[in-house]
C-alpha cells in the first residue's frame, strides 16, 4: 500500500459523498495503490449509514466507527493505527481541504521530507473567531517548539509511516505531530494548499479551542524538553528555592546576632521554612517524575479510543 488517507468524520453527512468522489478521482488519476480510511467519530446524523453504503461499492474505502464522540485527535489516531500505507495523509471531512493537493504533498515527500504540513495561506474562515486565534497559536507554538510553521492547525499533511509509529496522540495533540516528529530527527517542511469555505454542516471549532491548544502546548514543551529527565526541571527549581531559603535564613540569623532582633518576631524565619519545604517538594516531585517517565517509556501504550465496527478491514 502506497498511500493511506485518513479522514475524521463527525456529523458530515452532507459532505461525505462529494469528499469520497473527489478523493477517489484524484487517487485514481495518480495510478497508485491507496486506501481511504474514514473514522466516524460518534456521529449522530446519517454519516455512518452513508459511509456503510459507500464502503459496499468501494473496497478502497475503510470505515471505523466509534461508540461515542472521542474527538478529532482520537479519530486521527485510530486512522493512523489502521493505516497500511507508506505515506499517510490526514485531511478534514468538511470539504474545506482540497484533495487535488494530495499529489503535491506526495511529491514533496518524495523529495526527501518526512513531514509535509499544509499551509492555508488564503484561508476561507472568519477573521475574528478563527484566523486571529490561529495566528496567535501558530506564533506561540513555533516559538516554543522551535519548528516554525505558518499553520499548525491545517489537518492536511503528509507523513512517512515510520514518523507516526512512535507518536501517541492525546488531547488536541494531532496538530503538534510535526513538532514531535522533529524531536526524533524528522525533516519537516510546509506547502501552501487550497482552502475552501464550508458549504454544508456546522464547524466544530471556536475560540475556546485555542485555550485547550495552549494547555496541550505546555505538555508538548515538557515532552520535547524534559520527558526523559524531569528531575532536571523540578530539581533545578528545588535547588534554587533551597538557595533562596538559605539566603533568608542567613539574614534571619544575622539580624538575631547583630541587630538583636527576635527571631520569633521575624517574618523571614517563616519564609525560610516555607522555601526549604517547597524546595524539598520540588526535588521529590522531580524524583517521582523520573519514576513515571520510566514507566511511560518502558510500558506499552493503551489505545485512546474504542472501536465499535470495522468495514473492509482485515
Amino acid at each position: 500500500m502506497e498511500i493511506s488517507i485518513v479522514v475524521p468524520i463527525h456529523n458530515e453527512q452532507d459532505n461525505i459523498s462529494a469528499l469520497h468522489n473527489a478523493i477517489s478521482t484524484v487517487m485514481q488519476n495518480m495510478k497508485c495503490s491507496y486506501e481511504l480510511i474514514m473514522v466516524d467519530d460518534g456521529s449522530t446524523d446519517g454519516s455512518y449509514s452513508l459511509l456503510a453504503h459507500l464502503a459496499k461499492a468501494d473496497p478502497a474505502l475503510k470505515v471505523i466507527r466509534f461508540r461515542r464522540n472521542f474527538g478529532q485527535t482520537a479519530a486521527m489516531s485510530a486512522g493512523f493505527d489502521h493505516a497500511k500505507g507508506d505515506i499517510i495523509i490526514p485531511m478534514d471531512g468538511d470539504m474545506q481541504n482540497d484533495p487535488s493537493d494530495i499529489p503535491r504533498l506526495v511529491d514533496k515527500i518524495h523529495e526527501g521530507y518526512d513531514v509535509v504540513s499544509g499551509w492555508r495561506r488564503d484561508r476561507k474562515d472568519t477573521f475574528v473567531s478563527r484566523k486571529i486565534p490561529s495566528m496567535l497559536a501558530n506564533a506561540i507554538i513555533s516559538h516554543q517548539t522551535g519548528v516554525h510553521l505558518h499553520d499548525y492547525g491545517c489537518t492536511l499533511k503528509a507523513y512517512r509511516r515510520e514518523v507516526l509509529d512512535g507518536i501517541n496522540l492525546y488531547g488536541e495533540m494531532h496538530r503538534f505531530v510535526p513538532a514531535l516528529a522533529s524531536q526524533f530527527g524528522a525533516k519537516v517542511t510546509e506547502l501552501p494548499v487550497n482552502h475552501f469555505p464550508r458549504l454544508h454542516g456546522v464547524s466544530k471549532y471556536g475560540i475556546s479551542r485555542t485555550l485547550r491548544v495552549i494547555l496541550d502546548l505546555m505538555t508538548v514543551k515538557f515532552l520535547m524538553t524534559y520527558s526523559t529527565k524531569p528531575i532536571q526541571l523540578f530539581g533545578k527549581w528545588g535547588l534554587y528555592t533551597i538557595l533562596a531559603g538559605t539566603a533568608t535564613g542567613s539574614m534571619t540569623l544575622y539580624m538575631k546576632l547583630f541587630d538583636h532582633f527576635s527571631m520569633n518576631r521575624n517574618p523571614l524565619l517563616i519564609l525560610t521554612a516555607f522555601l526549604f519545604f517547597m524546595g524539598i517538594q520540588f526535588i521529590v516531585l522531580g524524583l517521582l517524575g523520573e519514576l513515571n517517565a520510566r514507566t511511560y517509556f518502558e510500558s506499552q501504550g493503551k489505545p485512546i479510543y474504542v472501536v465499535k465496527d470495522r468495514l473492509n478491514l482485515d
